[in-house]
Protein backbone atom coordinates (compact mmCIF):
# COMPACT_ATOMS: atom_id res chain seq x y z
CA UNK A 1 0.00 0.00 0.00
CA UNK A 2 1.35 3.14 -0.79
CA UNK A 3 1.74 6.21 1.93
CA UNK A 4 -0.76 8.46 -0.26
CA UNK A 5 -2.62 5.73 0.69
CA UNK A 6 -2.20 5.23 4.10
CA UNK A 7 -2.71 8.62 4.89
CA UNK A 8 -6.03 8.08 3.72
CA UNK A 9 -7.16 5.32 5.47
CA UNK A 10 -5.32 7.16 8.42
CA UNK A 11 -7.87 10.09 8.26
CA UNK A 12 -10.75 7.67 8.23
CA UNK A 13 -9.59 6.53 11.40
CA UNK A 14 -9.13 10.14 13.08
CA UNK A 15 -12.66 11.13 11.47
CA UNK A 16 -14.46 7.82 12.65
CA UNK A 17 -12.28 8.27 15.95
CA UNK A 18 -13.86 12.22 16.17
CA UNK A 19 -17.30 10.26 15.77
CA UNK A 20 -18.10 10.80 12.10
CA UNK A 21 -18.71 7.61 10.03
CA UNK A 22 -17.13 7.69 6.60
CA UNK A 23 -16.21 4.82 4.34
CA UNK A 24 -13.26 6.83 2.70
CA UNK A 25 -11.41 10.52 2.85
CA UNK A 26 -10.05 11.83 0.05
CA UNK A 27 -6.44 13.74 -0.04
CA UNK A 28 -7.07 16.02 -2.40
CA UNK A 29 -3.74 18.04 -3.72
CA UNK A 30 -4.45 21.80 -3.28
CA UNK A 31 -3.83 24.53 -5.75
CA UNK A 32 -2.80 27.02 -2.72
CA UNK A 33 0.12 25.79 -1.64
CA UNK A 34 0.39 29.06 0.76
CA UNK A 35 -2.68 27.64 2.06
CA UNK A 36 -1.46 23.83 2.44
CA UNK A 37 -0.43 21.10 0.73
CA UNK A 38 -3.86 18.65 0.28
CA UNK A 39 -7.09 20.03 0.92
CA UNK A 40 -10.08 17.82 2.91
CA UNK A 41 -13.42 18.38 1.69
CA UNK A 42 -15.48 15.64 3.91
CA UNK A 43 -17.07 18.45 6.61
CA UNK A 44 -19.93 19.80 4.08
CA UNK A 45 -20.83 15.96 3.45
CA UNK A 46 -20.61 15.27 6.85
CA UNK A 47 -22.55 18.26 7.76
CA UNK A 48 -25.61 17.17 6.24
CA UNK A 49 -25.88 13.81 7.42
CA UNK A 50 -24.96 14.63 11.36
CA UNK A 51 -27.10 18.25 11.10
CA UNK A 52 -23.94 20.43 12.68
CA UNK A 53 -21.82 23.44 11.11
CA UNK A 54 -19.22 22.37 8.84
CA UNK A 55 -16.51 24.35 10.53
CA UNK A 56 -17.79 23.02 14.24
CA UNK A 57 -17.05 19.24 12.09
CA UNK A 58 -13.77 20.33 10.69
CA UNK A 59 -12.47 21.89 13.86
CA UNK A 60 -12.88 18.81 16.06
CA UNK A 61 -10.75 17.20 12.79
CA UNK A 62 -8.46 19.70 12.57
CA UNK A 63 -8.07 19.50 16.77
CA UNK A 64 -7.39 15.88 16.16
CA UNK A 65 -4.84 15.68 13.28
CA UNK A 66 -2.66 18.94 15.26
CA UNK A 67 -1.70 16.42 17.43
CA UNK A 68 -0.24 14.08 14.78
CA UNK A 69 3.95 14.79 13.88
CA UNK A 70 3.67 13.79 10.36
CA UNK A 71 1.08 17.07 9.86
CA UNK A 72 2.00 20.20 9.83
CA UNK A 73 0.39 24.02 8.84
CA UNK A 74 -3.51 22.09 10.16
CA UNK A 75 -6.24 24.63 9.54
CA UNK A 76 -9.65 25.41 8.12
CA UNK A 77 -11.03 27.50 5.31
CA UNK A 78 -14.09 28.76 3.91
CA UNK A 79 -17.30 26.96 5.04
CA UNK A 80 -15.07 23.84 6.65
CA UNK A 81 -12.25 23.37 4.22
CA UNK A 82 -9.15 21.41 6.41
CA UNK A 83 -6.00 22.39 4.76
CA UNK A 84 -3.14 19.85 5.64
CA UNK A 85 0.40 19.79 4.84
CA UNK A 86 3.18 16.90 5.08
CA UNK A 87 6.16 17.52 7.58
CA UNK A 88 9.68 17.22 5.93
CA UNK A 89 10.63 14.58 8.50
CA UNK A 90 7.79 12.25 6.80
CA UNK A 91 8.57 13.18 3.36
CA UNK A 92 12.06 12.03 4.36
CA UNK A 93 11.18 8.74 5.22
CA UNK A 94 8.41 8.33 2.42
CA UNK A 95 11.61 8.83 -0.11
CA UNK A 96 13.91 6.48 1.99
CA UNK A 97 11.14 4.01 1.36
CA UNK A 98 9.88 4.47 -2.41
CA UNK A 99 14.08 4.33 -2.52
CA UNK A 100 14.35 0.85 -1.12
CA UNK A 101 11.09 -0.57 -3.37
CA UNK A 102 9.73 1.60 -6.37
CA UNK A 103 6.33 -0.54 -6.15
CA UNK A 104 6.01 0.71 -2.44
CA UNK A 105 4.42 3.71 -4.81
CA UNK A 106 2.04 1.83 -6.48
CA UNK A 107 -1.47 0.77 -5.25
CA UNK A 108 -2.26 -2.66 -6.73
CA UNK A 109 -5.67 -3.05 -7.57
CA UNK A 110 -7.91 -6.36 -6.81
CA UNK A 111 -6.79 -8.34 -9.39
CA UNK A 112 -9.19 -8.91 -11.98
CA UNK A 113 -8.62 -10.69 -15.38
CA UNK A 114 -9.71 -7.88 -18.51
CA UNK A 115 -10.37 -8.49 -22.30
CA UNK A 116 -9.57 -5.05 -23.71
CA UNK A 117 -10.91 -4.56 -27.65
CA UNK A 118 -8.82 -1.67 -28.87
CA UNK A 119 -7.45 -2.21 -32.69
CA UNK A 120 -10.43 -2.73 -35.37
CA UNK A 121 -8.17 -3.10 -38.28
CA UNK A 122 -9.64 -4.08 -41.62
CA UNK A 123 -8.16 -6.82 -43.70
CA UNK A 124 -7.43 -5.86 -46.96
CA UNK A 125 -6.82 -2.24 -46.14
CA UNK A 126 -3.89 0.37 -44.87
CA UNK A 127 -4.25 1.47 -41.31
CA UNK A 128 -5.31 4.87 -41.54
CA UNK A 129 -5.72 7.79 -39.35
CA UNK A 130 -8.93 7.03 -37.45
CA UNK A 131 -6.55 3.35 -36.11
CA UNK A 132 -4.75 5.28 -34.28
CA UNK A 133 -6.77 6.38 -31.05
CA UNK A 134 -7.95 3.05 -30.77
CA UNK A 135 -4.49 1.18 -30.41
CA UNK A 136 -3.03 4.11 -29.04
CA UNK A 137 -5.42 4.66 -25.93
CA UNK A 138 -6.39 0.91 -25.38
CA UNK A 139 -2.41 -0.13 -25.35
CA UNK A 140 -1.63 2.39 -22.67
CA UNK A 141 -5.20 1.27 -20.85
CA UNK A 142 -3.53 -2.65 -20.89
CA UNK A 143 -0.47 -1.38 -19.75
CA UNK A 144 -1.71 0.68 -16.87
CA UNK A 145 -3.77 -2.15 -15.62
CA UNK A 146 -1.30 -4.91 -15.79
CA UNK A 147 1.26 -2.11 -13.67
CA UNK A 148 -2.04 -2.07 -11.22
CA UNK A 149 -1.95 -5.79 -10.89
CA UNK A 150 -4.34 -6.90 -13.36
CA UNK A 151 -4.50 -9.86 -16.03
CA UNK A 152 -5.00 -8.24 -19.06
CA UNK A 153 -6.00 -10.06 -22.47
CA UNK A 154 -5.15 -7.12 -25.40
CA UNK A 155 -7.23 -8.23 -28.66
CA UNK A 156 -7.43 -6.61 -32.19
CA UNK A 157 -10.69 -8.19 -33.23
CA UNK A 158 -10.10 -7.67 -36.88
CA UNK A 159 -12.43 -6.60 -39.24
CA UNK A 160 -12.34 -9.87 -41.69
CA UNK A 161 -15.87 -10.47 -43.02
CA UNK A 162 -18.40 -8.25 -44.49
CA UNK A 163 -18.02 -6.00 -47.71
CA UNK A 164 -14.05 -5.65 -47.73
CA UNK A 165 -13.70 -9.10 -47.86
CA UNK A 166 -16.54 -9.56 -50.62
CA UNK A 167 -15.18 -6.67 -52.61
CA UNK A 168 -11.43 -7.32 -52.46
CA UNK A 169 -12.59 -10.78 -53.62
CA UNK A 170 -14.34 -9.55 -56.24
CA UNK A 171 -11.77 -7.32 -57.37
CA UNK A 172 -9.11 -10.47 -57.27
CA UNK A 173 -11.69 -12.90 -59.56
CA UNK A 174 -11.61 -9.71 -61.98
CA UNK A 175 -8.49 -9.56 -62.12
CA UNK A 176 -7.30 -12.78 -62.01
CA UNK A 177 -9.91 -15.07 -63.35
CA UNK A 178 -7.07 -17.99 -64.02
CA UNK A 179 -6.24 -18.38 -60.36
CA UNK A 180 -6.95 -22.19 -59.30
CA UNK A 181 -9.50 -21.19 -56.37
CA UNK A 182 -12.05 -19.63 -59.78
CA UNK A 183 -11.84 -23.22 -61.57
CA UNK A 184 -14.98 -25.78 -61.45
CA UNK A 185 -14.17 -28.55 -58.85
CA UNK A 186 -11.75 -26.85 -56.78
CA UNK A 187 -11.62 -28.42 -53.62
CA UNK A 188 -8.93 -26.20 -50.90
CA UNK A 189 -5.46 -27.03 -52.34
CA UNK A 190 -2.87 -24.28 -52.04
CA UNK A 191 -2.09 -21.99 -54.65
CA UNK A 192 0.61 -18.23 -54.40
CA UNK A 193 -0.94 -15.19 -54.02
CA UNK A 194 -0.40 -13.13 -57.28
CA UNK A 195 0.44 -9.98 -55.27
CA UNK A 196 1.61 -8.05 -52.55
CA UNK A 197 0.83 -6.06 -49.85
CA UNK A 198 0.93 -3.21 -51.90
CA UNK A 199 -1.32 -4.44 -54.18
CA UNK A 200 -4.18 -4.39 -51.79
CA UNK A 201 -3.79 -0.68 -50.94
CA UNK A 202 -5.23 -0.86 -54.86
CA UNK A 203 -7.72 -3.66 -54.95
CA UNK A 204 -9.89 -3.15 -52.14
CA UNK A 205 -10.33 0.78 -53.47
CA UNK A 206 -10.94 -0.77 -56.64
CA UNK A 207 -13.59 -3.13 -55.61
CA UNK A 208 -15.21 -0.90 -53.49
CA UNK A 209 -15.67 2.12 -56.18
CA UNK A 210 -16.98 -0.22 -58.59
CA UNK A 211 -19.51 -1.71 -55.76
CA UNK A 212 -20.61 1.57 -54.80
CA UNK A 213 -21.37 3.21 -58.07
CA UNK A 214 -22.97 -0.30 -59.78
CA UNK A 215 -25.86 -2.04 -58.09
CA UNK A 216 -25.22 -5.11 -59.77
CA UNK A 217 -21.50 -5.15 -58.36
CA UNK A 218 -22.54 -3.75 -55.04
CA UNK A 219 -24.57 -7.22 -55.31
CA UNK A 220 -21.61 -9.41 -56.33
CA UNK A 221 -19.95 -8.05 -53.43
CA UNK A 222 -22.63 -9.01 -51.04
CA UNK A 223 -22.69 -12.46 -52.38
CA UNK A 224 -19.33 -13.15 -52.42
CA UNK A 225 -19.07 -11.90 -48.19
CA UNK A 226 -21.78 -14.41 -47.88
CA UNK A 227 -19.89 -17.18 -49.56
CA UNK A 228 -16.96 -16.24 -47.40
CA UNK A 229 -19.44 -16.48 -44.06
CA UNK A 230 -20.92 -19.81 -45.19
CA UNK A 231 -17.36 -20.83 -46.11
CA UNK A 232 -17.30 -21.68 -49.70
CA UNK A 233 -13.90 -22.58 -51.03
CA UNK A 234 -13.76 -20.94 -54.10
CA UNK A 235 -13.62 -18.19 -52.14
CA UNK A 236 -12.80 -18.32 -48.42
CA UNK A 237 -9.17 -19.95 -49.24
CA UNK A 238 -8.30 -17.08 -51.34
CA UNK A 239 -9.93 -14.49 -49.08
CA UNK A 240 -7.52 -16.15 -45.77
CA UNK A 241 -4.86 -15.82 -47.78
CA UNK A 242 -5.63 -12.17 -48.55
CA UNK A 243 -5.81 -11.55 -44.70
CA UNK A 244 -2.64 -13.50 -43.43
CA UNK A 245 -1.03 -11.27 -46.15
CA UNK A 246 -2.65 -8.54 -44.49
CA UNK A 247 -2.11 -9.27 -40.74
CA UNK A 248 1.35 -9.03 -41.47
CA UNK A 249 1.18 -5.68 -42.88
CA UNK A 250 -1.13 -4.42 -40.03
CA UNK A 251 1.42 -5.98 -37.35
CA UNK A 252 4.59 -4.09 -38.99
CA UNK A 253 2.68 -0.87 -38.38
CA UNK A 254 1.36 -1.73 -34.76
CA UNK A 255 4.89 -2.26 -34.32
CA UNK A 256 5.77 1.09 -35.50
CA UNK A 257 3.22 2.90 -32.80
CA UNK A 258 4.71 0.58 -30.09
CA UNK A 259 1.21 -1.47 -29.69
CA UNK A 260 1.20 -5.25 -29.09
CA UNK A 261 -1.91 -7.54 -28.88
CA UNK A 262 -2.57 -11.23 -27.55
CA UNK A 263 -5.25 -11.94 -29.61
CA UNK A 264 -4.91 -11.51 -34.01
CA UNK A 265 -8.95 -12.54 -34.10
CA UNK A 266 -11.54 -11.39 -35.46
CA UNK A 267 -15.13 -11.29 -36.76
CA UNK A 268 -15.05 -14.57 -38.57
CA UNK A 269 -13.62 -16.18 -35.40
CA UNK A 270 -16.78 -15.17 -33.88
CA UNK A 271 -18.74 -16.96 -36.60
CA UNK A 272 -18.76 -21.13 -34.99
CA UNK A 273 -20.89 -19.73 -31.88
CA UNK A 274 -23.36 -17.80 -33.81
CA UNK A 275 -25.94 -20.49 -34.93
CA UNK A 276 -26.06 -22.28 -31.34
CA UNK A 277 -26.51 -18.34 -29.57
CA UNK A 278 -29.14 -17.62 -32.63
CA UNK A 279 -30.91 -20.63 -31.60
CA UNK A 280 -31.08 -19.87 -27.95
CA UNK A 281 -32.14 -16.66 -28.36
CA UNK A 282 -34.66 -17.57 -30.74
CA UNK A 283 -35.76 -20.28 -27.93
CA UNK A 284 -36.21 -17.36 -25.16
CA UNK A 285 -39.19 -16.01 -27.90
CA UNK A 286 -36.42 -12.63 -27.82
CA UNK A 287 -36.10 -12.78 -31.99
CA UNK A 288 -38.36 -11.25 -34.31
CA UNK A 289 -38.42 -11.49 -38.62
CA UNK A 290 -38.82 -8.01 -40.42
CA UNK A 291 -38.87 -7.77 -44.23
CA UNK A 292 -36.86 -11.47 -44.15
CA UNK A 293 -34.28 -9.77 -41.66
CA UNK A 294 -33.50 -11.23 -38.03
CA UNK A 295 -34.16 -8.63 -35.20
CA UNK A 296 -34.02 -8.49 -31.58
CA UNK A 297 -35.96 -5.56 -29.38
CA UNK A 298 -33.23 -3.94 -27.17
CA UNK A 299 -35.17 -1.51 -25.49
CA UNK A 300 -35.78 -0.32 -21.78
CA UNK A 301 -39.35 1.03 -20.55
CA UNK A 302 -36.99 3.27 -18.61
CA UNK A 303 -35.43 4.54 -21.91
CA UNK A 304 -35.53 8.75 -22.11
CA UNK A 305 -34.77 8.69 -26.13
CA UNK A 306 -35.21 5.58 -28.61
CA UNK A 307 -32.72 3.01 -28.86
CA UNK A 308 -33.60 0.90 -32.18
CA UNK A 309 -33.68 -3.06 -31.91
CA UNK A 310 -30.53 -4.74 -33.12
CA UNK A 311 -30.04 -6.27 -36.82
CA UNK A 312 -28.65 -9.71 -36.40
CA UNK A 313 -29.41 -11.38 -39.51
CA UNK A 314 -30.20 -9.79 -42.85
CA UNK A 315 -32.68 -11.20 -45.26
CA UNK A 316 -29.87 -13.31 -47.17
CA UNK A 317 -28.54 -14.68 -43.91
CA UNK A 318 -25.43 -12.66 -43.86
CA UNK A 319 -24.76 -11.69 -40.32
CA UNK A 320 -24.21 -8.23 -39.36
CA UNK A 321 -21.73 -5.85 -36.75
CA UNK A 322 -24.01 -6.75 -34.02
CA UNK A 323 -24.53 -10.58 -34.71
CA UNK A 324 -19.92 -11.24 -34.68
CA UNK A 325 -19.88 -9.13 -31.48
CA UNK A 326 -22.52 -10.77 -29.73
CA UNK A 327 -20.24 -14.21 -31.05
CA UNK A 328 -17.18 -13.10 -30.01
CA UNK A 329 -18.29 -12.15 -26.54
CA UNK A 330 -19.84 -16.14 -26.37
CA UNK A 331 -16.36 -17.13 -26.94
CA UNK A 332 -14.31 -14.93 -24.96
CA UNK A 333 -16.35 -15.95 -22.15
CA UNK A 334 -15.91 -19.60 -23.13
CA UNK A 335 -12.52 -19.77 -23.62
CA UNK A 336 -11.51 -16.73 -21.02
CA UNK A 337 -14.07 -16.24 -18.38
CA UNK A 338 -13.13 -12.54 -17.87
CA UNK A 339 -14.29 -10.43 -15.18
CA UNK A 340 -14.52 -7.61 -17.39
CA UNK A 341 -14.67 -6.40 -21.21
CA UNK A 342 -13.33 -3.51 -22.60
CA UNK A 343 -13.90 -1.69 -25.78
CA UNK A 344 -11.65 1.31 -27.22
CA UNK A 345 -13.14 2.58 -30.51
CA UNK A 346 -14.69 6.21 -31.80
CA UNK A 347 -17.20 8.11 -29.69
CA UNK A 348 -20.00 7.68 -32.63
CA UNK A 349 -20.28 3.74 -31.66
CA UNK A 350 -21.48 4.83 -28.53
CA UNK A 351 -24.81 3.45 -29.64
CA UNK A 352 -23.70 0.34 -31.08
CA UNK A 353 -22.42 -1.08 -28.48
CA UNK A 354 -25.45 0.37 -26.35
CA UNK A 355 -27.78 -2.29 -28.66
CA UNK A 356 -24.94 -5.12 -28.34
CA UNK A 357 -24.99 -4.88 -24.31
CA UNK A 358 -28.27 -4.71 -23.99
CA UNK A 359 -28.97 -7.85 -26.46
CA UNK A 360 -25.96 -9.83 -24.74
CA UNK A 361 -27.68 -8.69 -21.10
CA UNK A 362 -31.04 -9.63 -22.31
CA UNK A 363 -30.28 -13.01 -23.93
CA UNK A 364 -28.22 -14.53 -21.21
CA UNK A 365 -25.24 -13.94 -23.20
CA UNK A 366 -22.82 -13.29 -20.71
CA UNK A 367 -23.65 -13.14 -16.63
CA UNK A 368 -24.64 -10.05 -14.84
CA UNK A 369 -21.28 -10.09 -13.14
CA UNK A 370 -19.20 -9.48 -15.97
CA UNK A 371 -18.69 -6.04 -17.13
CA UNK A 372 -19.37 -4.76 -20.15
CA UNK A 373 -17.95 -1.49 -21.14
CA UNK A 374 -17.01 0.93 -23.96
CA UNK A 375 -14.53 4.15 -23.85
CA UNK A 376 -15.40 6.11 -26.57
CA UNK A 377 -12.71 8.92 -27.96
CA UNK A 378 -12.93 11.86 -30.30
CA UNK A 379 -11.65 12.34 -33.91
CA UNK A 380 -8.07 13.94 -35.00
CA UNK A 381 -8.59 17.08 -36.78
CA UNK A 382 -6.70 19.39 -39.23
CA UNK A 383 -6.58 22.70 -39.00
CA UNK A 384 -10.01 23.56 -40.21
CA UNK A 385 -11.48 21.51 -37.51
CA UNK A 386 -12.54 18.83 -39.71
CA UNK A 387 -11.41 14.92 -39.70
CA UNK A 388 -7.96 14.82 -40.70
CA UNK A 389 -6.96 14.36 -44.58
CA UNK A 390 -4.34 14.02 -46.89
CA UNK A 391 -3.75 16.98 -49.15
CA UNK A 392 -6.22 15.64 -51.74
CA UNK A 393 -8.55 14.93 -49.18
CA UNK A 394 -8.24 11.26 -48.82
CA UNK A 395 -7.97 9.58 -45.56
CA UNK A 396 -4.53 9.31 -44.52
CA UNK A 397 -2.63 5.88 -43.75
CA UNK A 398 -1.24 5.41 -40.39
CA UNK A 399 2.47 5.15 -41.81
CA UNK A 400 2.24 8.29 -44.01
CA UNK A 401 1.11 10.06 -40.51
CA UNK A 402 3.72 8.74 -38.75
CA UNK A 403 6.28 9.91 -41.76
CA UNK A 404 5.11 12.87 -41.89
CA UNK A 405 5.80 13.65 -37.71
CA UNK A 406 8.72 11.94 -38.52
CA UNK A 407 9.99 14.76 -41.31
CA UNK A 408 9.51 17.20 -38.25
CA UNK A 409 11.95 15.31 -35.28
CA UNK A 410 14.52 14.67 -38.20
CA UNK A 411 15.06 18.61 -38.57
CA UNK A 412 15.45 19.09 -35.09
CA UNK A 413 18.13 16.13 -33.78
CA UNK A 414 21.66 17.28 -32.92
CA UNK A 415 24.09 15.66 -35.02
CA UNK A 416 26.69 16.23 -32.83
CA UNK A 417 25.33 13.92 -30.58
CA UNK A 418 23.30 11.42 -32.26
CA UNK A 419 26.30 9.65 -34.86
CA UNK A 420 24.45 9.26 -38.37
CA UNK A 421 23.82 5.41 -38.16
CA UNK A 422 21.27 6.16 -35.68
CA UNK A 423 19.96 9.33 -37.19
CA UNK A 424 16.86 7.12 -38.62
CA UNK A 425 16.26 5.06 -35.82
CA UNK A 426 16.27 8.13 -33.20
CA UNK A 427 13.66 10.46 -35.69
CA UNK A 428 11.45 7.19 -35.48
CA UNK A 429 11.51 6.91 -31.86
CA UNK A 430 10.82 10.22 -31.19
CA UNK A 431 8.01 10.58 -34.09
CA UNK A 432 6.44 7.85 -32.73
CA UNK A 433 6.75 9.29 -28.93
CA UNK A 434 5.79 12.74 -30.07
CA UNK A 435 2.62 11.64 -31.89
CA UNK A 436 1.95 8.86 -28.96
CA UNK A 437 1.84 11.78 -26.56
CA UNK A 438 0.08 14.14 -28.50
CA UNK A 439 -2.88 12.04 -29.10
CA UNK A 440 -2.98 11.13 -25.20
CA UNK A 441 -2.64 13.96 -23.61
CA UNK A 442 -6.41 15.16 -24.44
CA UNK A 443 -8.91 13.71 -22.53
CA UNK A 444 -10.19 10.47 -24.84
CA UNK A 445 -13.48 11.48 -25.47
CA UNK A 446 -12.17 14.97 -26.81
CA UNK A 447 -11.15 15.97 -30.56
CA UNK A 448 -8.01 17.72 -31.10
CA UNK A 449 -6.06 19.13 -33.95
CA UNK A 450 -2.93 17.34 -35.40
CA UNK A 451 0.06 19.58 -35.53
CA UNK A 452 3.22 17.79 -35.96
CA UNK A 453 5.57 20.79 -36.09
CA UNK A 454 3.58 21.53 -32.56
CA UNK A 455 4.34 17.97 -31.36
CA UNK A 456 7.69 17.36 -32.25
CA UNK A 457 8.72 20.64 -30.66
CA UNK A 458 11.17 20.95 -27.39
CA UNK A 459 9.72 23.06 -25.55
CA UNK A 460 6.40 22.79 -24.12
CA UNK A 461 4.24 20.04 -22.94
CA UNK A 462 5.57 17.73 -25.71
CA UNK A 463 7.30 13.93 -26.12
CA UNK A 464 10.62 15.55 -27.35
CA UNK A 465 10.91 17.79 -23.75
CA UNK A 466 10.19 15.02 -21.73
CA UNK A 467 12.75 12.89 -23.36
CA UNK A 468 15.08 15.46 -23.41
CA UNK A 469 14.26 16.27 -19.91
CA UNK A 470 14.57 12.20 -18.89
CA UNK A 471 17.89 11.89 -20.98
CA UNK A 472 19.01 14.54 -19.25
CA UNK A 473 18.27 13.43 -15.74
CA UNK A 474 20.06 10.32 -17.17
CA UNK A 475 23.04 11.78 -18.24
CA UNK A 476 23.60 13.55 -14.86
CA UNK A 477 23.36 10.13 -13.02
CA UNK A 478 26.03 8.72 -15.21
CA UNK A 479 28.57 11.32 -14.73
CA UNK A 480 28.09 11.53 -10.81
CA UNK A 481 30.13 8.27 -11.16
CA UNK A 482 28.10 7.26 -8.07
CA UNK A 483 26.39 3.89 -6.77
CA UNK A 484 22.90 5.74 -6.59
CA UNK A 485 21.64 2.78 -5.11
CA UNK A 486 24.23 3.27 -1.99
CA UNK A 487 23.24 6.47 -1.65
CA UNK A 488 20.70 7.88 1.39
CA UNK A 489 18.35 10.59 1.02
CA UNK A 490 18.60 12.53 4.14
CA UNK A 491 17.77 16.31 3.32
CA UNK A 492 15.18 18.36 2.06
CA UNK A 493 16.64 21.80 1.43
CA UNK A 494 13.73 24.16 0.19
CA UNK A 495 10.88 24.16 -1.78
CA UNK A 496 11.94 23.15 -4.71
CA UNK A 497 13.23 19.69 -3.68
CA UNK A 498 9.76 19.10 -1.85
CA UNK A 499 7.70 19.80 -4.69
CA UNK A 500 9.43 17.10 -6.03
CA UNK A 501 8.74 14.87 -3.38
CA UNK A 502 4.99 15.93 -3.40
CA UNK A 503 4.72 15.29 -6.94
CA UNK A 504 6.23 11.77 -6.06
CA UNK A 505 3.91 11.27 -3.52
CA UNK A 506 0.90 12.19 -5.80
CA UNK A 507 1.47 9.10 -8.56
CA UNK A 508 -0.81 6.35 -6.76
CA UNK A 509 -3.77 8.50 -6.86
CA UNK A 510 -3.23 9.68 -10.06
CA UNK A 511 -2.31 6.46 -11.64
CA UNK A 512 -5.91 4.68 -9.80
CA UNK A 513 -7.83 7.77 -11.31
CA UNK A 514 -6.24 7.23 -14.59
CA UNK A 515 -7.20 3.45 -14.81
CA UNK A 516 -10.75 4.46 -13.18
CA UNK A 517 -11.52 6.95 -16.29
CA UNK A 518 -9.37 4.81 -19.17
CA UNK A 519 -8.38 8.26 -20.07
CA UNK A 520 -4.64 8.54 -19.74
CA UNK A 521 -4.27 12.47 -20.33
CA UNK A 522 -4.19 12.37 -16.09
CA UNK A 523 -0.92 10.22 -16.96
CA UNK A 524 0.20 12.64 -19.58
CA UNK A 525 -0.32 15.88 -17.26
CA UNK A 526 1.49 14.46 -14.13
CA UNK A 527 4.84 13.28 -16.21
CA UNK A 528 4.94 16.54 -17.48
CA UNK A 529 4.34 18.42 -14.66
CA UNK A 530 6.90 15.79 -12.59
CA UNK A 531 9.43 16.72 -15.15
CA UNK A 532 8.70 20.66 -14.82
CA UNK A 533 9.15 20.46 -11.58
CA UNK A 534 12.17 18.45 -11.43
CA UNK A 535 13.89 20.93 -14.34
CA UNK A 536 13.15 23.94 -11.90
CA UNK A 537 15.24 21.91 -9.44
CA UNK A 538 18.04 21.36 -11.77
CA UNK A 539 18.08 24.94 -13.00
CA UNK A 540 18.49 26.10 -9.62
CA UNK A 541 20.89 23.50 -7.83
CA UNK A 542 24.59 22.66 -9.26
CA UNK A 543 24.46 19.17 -8.33
CA UNK A 544 27.56 17.34 -9.32
CA UNK A 545 29.59 20.02 -7.62
CA UNK A 546 27.59 20.51 -4.76
CA UNK A 547 30.07 20.86 -1.69
CA UNK A 548 27.77 19.08 0.62
CA UNK A 549 28.29 15.83 0.72
CA UNK A 550 25.19 15.02 2.40
CA UNK A 551 23.26 17.38 0.16
CA UNK A 552 24.62 15.94 -3.04
CA UNK A 553 23.73 12.25 -2.34
CA UNK A 554 20.17 13.47 -1.67
CA UNK A 555 19.78 15.32 -4.43
CA UNK A 556 21.67 12.46 -6.77
CA UNK A 557 18.57 9.89 -5.06
CA UNK A 558 15.78 12.43 -5.76
CA UNK A 559 16.83 12.67 -9.45
CA UNK A 560 17.12 8.79 -9.87
CA UNK A 561 13.58 8.24 -8.71
CA UNK A 562 12.19 11.05 -11.13
CA UNK A 563 14.27 9.24 -13.41
CA UNK A 564 12.66 5.63 -12.79
CA UNK A 565 8.89 7.01 -12.42
CA UNK A 566 9.49 8.67 -15.53
CA UNK A 567 11.38 5.61 -17.64
CA UNK A 568 7.74 3.67 -15.84
CA UNK A 569 5.31 6.26 -16.99
CA UNK A 570 7.13 6.93 -20.46
CA UNK A 571 6.67 2.90 -20.79
CA UNK A 572 2.87 3.00 -19.52
CA UNK A 573 1.94 5.75 -22.52
CA UNK A 574 4.07 3.41 -25.16
CA UNK A 575 6.53 6.49 -25.32
CA UNK A 576 10.22 4.89 -26.12
CA UNK A 577 13.00 6.80 -25.14
CA UNK A 578 16.26 7.37 -27.20
CA UNK A 579 19.72 6.78 -26.40
CA UNK A 580 20.47 10.06 -27.37
CA UNK A 581 18.27 12.94 -29.22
Amino acid sequence: MSAFKEIEQELVKVYKECGYDIDDVQLVPSNRLDLGQYQLNDAMKLAKVYHKNPRDIANDIVEKLQRDDKFINVNIAGAGFINISLSDKYLVDFVKKVCSDLDYNIDLEQRKKIIIDYGGANCAKELHVGHLRSANIGEGIKRLAKVLGHEVIGDTHLGDSGFNAGATVMEMEDRYPDLICFKEGYSGEDFPLPITSKDLNEIYPSGSKKAKENEEYLQRARNIALEIQNNNLKYSVLWNKIKDMSIEKIKETYKRLNCSFDLWEGELDSFPYIPEMLEELNKKNLLYTSDGATIMDVSLETDTKEVPPILLVKSNGAYLYGTTDLGTIVGRVKRFQPDEIWYVTDIRQSLHFEQVFRAARRGGIVDEKVKLLHFGFGTINGQDGKPFKTRSGGIMPLDELIDLVKEETRKKINRDVVEEDKVELTAEMVAVSSLKYADLLPYRATDYVFDPTKFSDLEGKTAPYLLYSTLRIRSLLKKSGMQIEQLEYTNIKNSTDRNIILALFDLPMVLTKTLSNKALNEVAEYIYRLTSVYNKFYADNRILTEKDAKLKESWLVLSSLVYKTNMMLLDILGLKCPEKM
